[in-house]
């Protein structure tokens, strides 16, 4: 890329009320000149570095529309009307004076020298929530580099059990780093008719699944994007786990069974008004590591019914439900990285470490230190 002229998008596919695009490389300016006519007059090569300068592209066609440009040190940003069509206007004039038209994740990986900051900065673009943006801008400020080099130090002073300490805290909170960019998996199961979809909406705080009082309602998993404490969730809706006859509901139990096989947590439902019973406390033994429910708790009489300890909900009356979404955020993240925290967050950093710690259990304290400098210091290609 040496040379050559660049341009590319710099926002989000998607509505948005102003566009960005980029222009770099030696001939940047002109290339921008040739189409900006500033309000101030001047051509744009005369014009200030890092002043924003309200102006009109006009096109050969003599169409055009009001922008802003800024030039930098190093590229032109052109901040242009919102969508598509006004951003791919720009970029179609650029590129038909040469420029070659890069993605953003290219243009990272060739001007950035840390590879963890370039590994952060693609992750930032798909994280899920506000607070997982935050702890991955913290990696992409050095947060994990700062912990990578801690460990350094300590095996430089050859102190292996604080060196061992600082990998095992690393890698527990590596756990966290595929849903810095991806939800959490729950699903909702249970017997037919205890009230798995009820809870859904309430969680989700819409009606997104079908709600009968007859049982076998639910015959596909249904799924619902919620935050919890800034944690990314996808609940599933599954189909009522019992013996069917009819073949289509038989159909939805085993797609509800293989659901449930993949999630990050289980929510395992029971009615609170019905009699604790064999089939029930199966069900309960299938799923030991389950986060159990008694559902319709506003519904039990001065009687109760022996059954194994657990949260008693009512999705009718909303009692419970606080604490229900408290322990589904405990149970999927009981410890959350403190703000400023390295928070390894890529499957190749995960897996150096993990490396990393069986050197320094087996004393190969150089292969040890060869490994974190891999952590920080391996180039990435572009589109891993």
């Amino acid at each position: 890329m040496r040379g050559a002229c660049w341009v590319s998008l710099w926002t989000p596919p998607g509505r948005g009320a102003v566009a960005t695009v980029a222009v770099g490389g030696p001939r940047a300016v002109s290339r921008v000149g040739r189409f900006f006519q500033a309000v101030a007059g001047r051509p744009l090569d005369q014009l200030p570095e890092n002043r924003i300068l309200l102006g009109r592209w006009q096109t050969a066609a003599g169409e055009g529309e009001e922008l802003i440009v800024c030039r930098r040190e190093t590229h032109v940003e052109i901040h242009c009307h919102g969508g598509q069509a006004a951003a791919k206007a720009v970029i179609d004039c650029l590129v038909a004076t040469g420029c070659q038209l890069l993605p953003w994740q290219h243009l990272v990986h060739a001007t950035c020298h840390d590879p963890i900051a370039v590994e952060a900065s693609r992750a930032l673009a798909r994280a899920v929530t506000q607070r997982t943006a935050a702890i991955l801008l913290d990696q992409h400020q050095g947060a994990l580099r700062r912990a990578v080099d801690h460990v350094v130090g300590h095996l430089a002073s050859a102190e292996v059990a604080a060196a061992a300490g600082c990998l095992e805290q690393l890698l527990q909170s590596a756990r966290l780093g595929p849903y810095l960019t991806q939800p959490f998996r729950v699903a909702l199961c249970g017997p037919p008719n205890v009230g798995k979809s009820s809870l859904i909406n309430v969680l989700a705080g819409y009606p997104r699944a079908l709600v009968s009082a007859r049982p076998g309602t639910t015959r596909d998993v249904l799924t619902a994007r919620i935050a919890l404490d800034g944690w990314a969730i996808e609940l599933a809706d599954t189909a009522g786990l019992h013996t069917a006859t009819d073949p289509l509901e038989s159909a939805g139990i085993a797609q509800a069974r293989q659901h449930v096989a993949a999630t990050d947590l289980v929510v395992l439902v029971f009615d609170h008004t019905r009699d604790w019973c064999e089939r029930a406390e199966r069900l309960y033994r299938s799923i030991p590591r389950a986060l159990v429910v008694h559902n319709k708790c506003d519904l039990v009489g001065s009687g109760e019914f022996r059954r194994p300890e657990g949260l008693s909900t009512s999705a009718f009356c909303g009692q419970g439900m606080e604490a229900l979404a408290a322990a589904i955020r405990h149970r999927l993240v009981p410890t959350p990285p403190q703000p400023g925290c390295g928070v390894p967050f890529t499957r190749r950093q995960e897996t150096l470490l993990i490396q990393t710690k069986k050197a320094v259990e087996n004393r190969r304290l150089s292969t040890a230190r060869e490994l974190l400098r891999s952590v920080c210091e391996q180039r990435i290609g572009v589109d891993e």
